[in-house]
């Protein structure tokens, strides 16, 4: 990969840069694009370069992951827990804009970022990390007080922390990962990428200016084979599969809502989704309404929500939400794409039969907060058509060759705790298979596994002379996760009439291909 170096420009361009890049964005893009200039502008050369010295080094805003912690919420407390951790993404979300609109700010007073960022955002942090602590223990749960107040102090990353080698996911759809309830499976292979990263400038590229950057990108046709083989099959392998046809959200039905995660918070996700299956998922969802709600897909006793980021092109479009929370205003912008083809498909476990997934059964794939999580619950899978079988991608997005569409797959946690539907963190409620053996451990039972296809037809992005990237393609994140591969995820409500999970568990088992 090249070096992702812009040519220094006056202030003059650069504010003329802001305006356009304002116009093209509408009036919810002015704040990135006010971000873009205030990055390079100075009133003396000294300043100038005491500005890109402090806009290299600090790129974003890492803070400790508090909902992964929370693994023992009584049910009582969830849904104010919930609210909660949905107050903290905000916060982040806050603290972020203001980082990246201070840049010359930050040149000017060295002290700057600690004093009126990341301090203030530490005390709002910790009164909101005491709320968590009072709704547990309000209704008789027990929480480690002290440990759970560590977690209110953030740091910032610097920019040569946010751009990684390409890495493969592990095995075709699977990749190995550390999802809770000790399933630990392989971690991802070896850079999968010859190319060295230099540190991204100030505004850490993007028509938004949080990215991507060309150190996102890689030329498929160069990276090494990195799909290890799938476990062998034993004699009580459920080969077979049931494929549900929901389309490929066609009717642009989106919202920036997570129920999962934040359930009753109005953009509680910080950018927009696709949604197929179930046609009535807002944050505001019940398991009644979902089970009253339409569905996309042909077989209508599937109501599932199936529901994962969009994808969009960066390349000046004003989309719906150009001046919305979750769209422009918090960084996702250009073109919502739609998806070509979107197969979503349950398969079975190589090493037992399964068990019918339980009614309302919540999972969630990946991790939306890689860049400052780091991967262990990544579980992102880019790649092209005509090499999926032989290249997979999770730190950096596949530039393709002329003739092949990009490819994001996914394949859900199909080990369950027997139990619980959801848990406090979402995550340990479910696991992945060994990925040598395919078996499940520690009691828990193979479920038919939930996998899904999206291939998009994306015009080749181009890496430019000074470093930027034309047609730069980028899956929509929380803004200060400034739009990294890693950063894509998953999200699934099982829901389902006339026994429908029963006939997939017998399909899967029965070896048969049903839809």
């Amino acid at each position: 990969m090249g070096r992702n170096d812009r040519k220094r420009r006056t202030p003059l361009a650069t504010k003329a840069i802001a305006a356009s890049a304002a116009l093209a964005l509408g009036g919810g893009g002015l704040l990135w694009a006010q971000m873009n200039a205030s990055a390079h502008e100075s009133n003396s050369g000294q300043n100038s370069t005491k500005a890109a010295t402090a806009a290299a080094q600090v790129a974003t805003i890492a803070c400790p992951d508090v909902g992964q912690q929370l693994t023992n919420v009584p049910q009582k407390a969830r849904q104010g827990v919930a609210t909660e951790l949905a107050n903290l993404d905000k916060q982040i979300t806050e603290a972020y804009a203001r980082l990246a609109s201070t840049r010359q700010a930050q040149a000017n007073d060295a002290s700057f970022v600690q004093n009126a960022i990341v301090g203030p955002l530490k005390e709002k942090r910790a009164a909101t990390i005491d709320r968590i602590r009072i709704d547990i223990q309000r209704v008789g749960g027990t929480v480690n007080a002290t440990a759970l107040k560590q977690l209110a102090a953030c740091t910032t990353q610097n920019a040569t922390n946010t751009t990684t080698a390409g890495r493969g996911g592990g095995r075709g759809n699977g990749g190995g990962k550390n999802n809770g309830g000790g399933q630990n499976t392989a971690a991802p292979s070896a850079s999968a990428s010859a190319s060295a990263s230099a540190a991204p400038p100030a505004n850490n590229g993007g028509q938004a200016g949080n990215g991507p950057t060309a150190a996102d990108f890689v030329d498929i046709t160069k990276v090494a084979n990195n799909v290890l083989a799938k476990p062998q099959n034993s004699g009580q392998a459920s080969t077979g599969s049931f494929t549900t046809k929901c389309g490929v959200n066609a009717n642009k039905n989106h919202n920036t809502d997570n129920v999962i995660v934040a359930p009753g918070v109005t953009n509680g996700a910080h950018h927009e989704h696709d949604y197929v299956g179930n046609q009535k998922v807002n944050a505001f969802s019940t398991n009644d309404s979902l089970l009253a709600a339409p569905s996309s897909c042909q077989n209508q006793s599937d109501l599932s929500a199936y529901y994962w980021p969009v994808v969009r092109v960066q390349d000046g479009s004003q989309e719906f939400d150009a001046n919305a929370l979750g769209g422009g205003k918090e960084g996702n912008v250009g073109k919502i794409l739609t998806p070509a083809q979107a197969q979503i498909k349950y398969v079975g476990s190589p090493a037992s039969k399964v068990v019918a997934m339980p009614q309302f059964l919540r999972i969630i794939t990946g991790d939306a907060k890689t860049l400052t999580n780091g991967l262990a619950n990544a579980n992102a899978h880019w790649s092209c058509t005509g090499f999926e079988n032989k290249v997979q991608l999770t730190e950096q997005y596949p530039i393709c060759p002329q003739g092949s569409q990009v490819v994001r797959t996914f394949a859900f946690q199909s080990c369950w705790d027997g139990v619980n539907i959801d848990s406090a963190n979402h995550r340990t409620h479910v696991a992945f298979a060994d990925p040598a053996s395919g078996v499940c451990g520690n009691g828990f039972k193979a479920i038919p596994q939930l996998t899904m296809r999206l291939v998009y037809n994306i015009t080749p992005p181009t890496l430019q002379a000074d470093g930027t990237v034309k047609n730069a393609y980028a899956v929509d994140g929380f803004p200060e996760q400034l739009h990294k591969a890693s950063t894509d995820h998953d999200d699934f409500i099982s829901v389902t009439k006339n026994n429908l999970a029963a006939k997939i568990a017998n399909c899967v088992n029965s070896g048969q291909k049903c839809q």
